[in-house]
């Protein structure tokens, strides 16, 4: 699950920030950039045992973006794009429009009846990675860090 769920974010990230000002190589690089960001978000949740903010910001269609993760994703992705060479207001905008996509577009795969998407169960998120304290490195190990 937690490969799906890097290249989903991935791949949403891409296509969401395709059209901005960066060039295509600074948008494919801000797009890793933002799926490891967001590992390590849910990494430290997860291993700080707040687990439940995690399965909030999925399950939770209409306060998601009062959600700490969604609100700390918002504005590493805007950093993100900055150093990238985008002006602060323009990243910043860019972030607001880009991050409910991706939760979106995940929570989406979480809520699936399809068999291909069977695989995202937030029930097994915590079995997944196993105890607290590994989660922090078998999820950093997964995005590459």
């Amino acid at each position: 699950m937690l490969d799906q769920l890097k290249q989903l974010a991935m791949s949403k990230l891409a296509e969401k920030m395709e059209s901005n000002s960066l060039g295509q190589n600074e948008t494919q690089e801000a797009a890793n950039e933002g799926a490891g960001i967001f590992a390590d978000l849910l990494s430290s949740k997860i291993g700080a045992g707040k687990l439940d903010q995690v399965k909030d910001l999925f399950q939770n269609r209409e306060g998601f973006q009062n959600n700490e993760l969604f609100q700390n994703l918002q504005g590493k992705l805007g950093q993100i794009l900055q150093n990238k060479g985008m002006n602060a207001q323009e990243a910043e905008a860019e972030a607001q429009n880009v991050a409910p996509g991706i939760i979106d577009s995940l929570r989406e795969r979480f809520e699936s009846k399809e068999e291909a998407d069977s695989g995202f169960d937030l029930n097994n998120i915590q079995g997944m990675i196993g105890n607290a304290g590994d989660a922090v490195n078998k999820i950093k190990g997964f995005f590459g860090k």
